[in-house]
């Protein structure tokens, strides 16, 4: 029995793998548990990465690596720059009785570094960038999160958000517009997050 129990090396899937016993493979691939699992793209969990995937094309990140889970932040620019993604929407995939209110948490992190299993003791924001990535529409009936027109963004330097003391644990959509963060589309993304980051 091997000891080794150092972090997994994840390699990206193509949804053709198939499930199989130690002897034969079963007639079930990877695409078919994607296909059950993560269809739902207008909830919370899903939209968050449906979010920060929208970003990465947005700004040109590289997404034919594997997502790292464990990561203090949610994506790197090529130039080594930290980015952070927050996702709201007005629309749920419950029954509402109105729509959501749109909050974005900002709250600081311990670190946690999944090579070494330790965790920093100072609380902090990881990220050098916060894009706040709000979908936008607000009909049932139309919604679709892979429409890249129905998303808007916020975008603020860590230390302009740090800067701004009501938002220690979170951020309101009226305050973001206050402070002229926002709103941008998919197309002046990089623009705007390349101005944050100057």
């Amino acid at each position: 029995m091997s000891t080794e129990l150092g972090p997994l090396a994840t390699s990206p899937k193509t949804g053709g793998e198939r499930f199989c016993t130690d002897e034969a493979f079963l007639d079930y691939t990877l695409k078919d548990f994607w296909i059950w699992s993560v269809s739902d793209l207008v909830s919370n969990a899903t939209r968050g990465r449906l979010a920060e995937f929208i970003v990465a094309k947005a700004l040109g990140i590289a997404t034919n690596v594997a997502r790292d889970e464990w990561e203090a932040f949610d994506l790197k620019t090529p130039a080594g720059k930290k980015i952070e993604v927050k996702s709201a929407a007005y629309i749920q995939s419950w029954n509402q009785s109105k729509l959501s209110s749109i909050i974005f948490s900002t709250r600081k992190t311990r670190y946690w570094d999944s090579r070494t299993n330790i965790q920093e003791k100072e609380s902090k924001r990881q990220a050098d960038v916060y894009v706040f990535a709000l979908l936008a529409n607000q009909e049932k009936k139309t919604i679709n999160p892979l429409n890249v027109k129905q998303w808007e963004f916020y975008v603020m330097s860590t230390k302009a958000l740090g800067d701004y003391k009501r938002s220690d644990v979170s951020i309101t959509l009226n305050s973001l517009k206050g402070l002229k963060a926002g709103p941008v589309d998919y197309f002046g993304l990089a623009g705007r997050v390349g101005d944050a980051l100057a």
